[in-house]
């Protein structure tokens, strides 16, 4: 019996949660948003919201137990991609990114880099604002990573793009 994938967002800040309900909406995708309870306010009722405790770590610990292989994940916290991508979870970022096992270990060795420079008080920009062309690129990726899944019997963990065919800069 093959898995069917549901779609499971990182829900505190995230800026795509209507756009990952329309497209899960054109596939017949359950969707499941996990925020902190601290965050709790009226939501969309075409996904099923978890609410989980206020620990900064409490959402990614219940992405990490319930994800499945075959499961998508939308978040932008790259050790929780790490986590999820040796699950087989299929991981894309708000901003359209797909993780891959090519490109998550540059990724958390920035992230690491990061963190270094800023506990010796160097801190940079931040990340670019998110854009409406972001938003777009990531209707698009998950609506292809959806299509993909439609029209193949295999698990959708298998849709791997190349860091170069994903936008990651190597």
């Amino acid at each position: 019996m093959t898995h069917k994938p549901s779609i499971i967002i990182d829900g505190d800040a995230c800026p795509v949660k209507e756009e990952c309900i329309a497209c899960a909406e054109r596939f017949s995708t359950p969707v499941t948003i996990v925020a902190s309870i601290k965050n709790k306010s009226y939501h969309n009722q075409e996904a099923n919201w978890v609410y989980v405790d206020w620990d900064k770590e409490a959402a990614d610990l219940y992405i990490m137990n319930v994800a499945q292989k075959g499961d998508i994940a939308v978040t932008s916290d790259i050790g929780l991609a790490a986590a999820l991508l040796g699950k087989g979870v299929c991981v894309i970022s708000p901003k359209g990114i797909i993780y891959n096992e090519e490109s998550i270990d540059s990724l958390l060795f920035m992230r690491h880099v990061a963190a270094k420079k800023r506990r010796n008080g160097i801190y940079g920009k931040g990340p670019k604002a998110f854009t409406a062309e972001d938003r777009k690129n990531f209707y698009k990726e998950l609506t292809r990573i959806l299509s993909n899944f439609a029209g193949n019997d295999e698990l959708i963990s298998n849709y791997r793009l190349s860091p170069k065919e994903n936008g990651v800069i190597e």
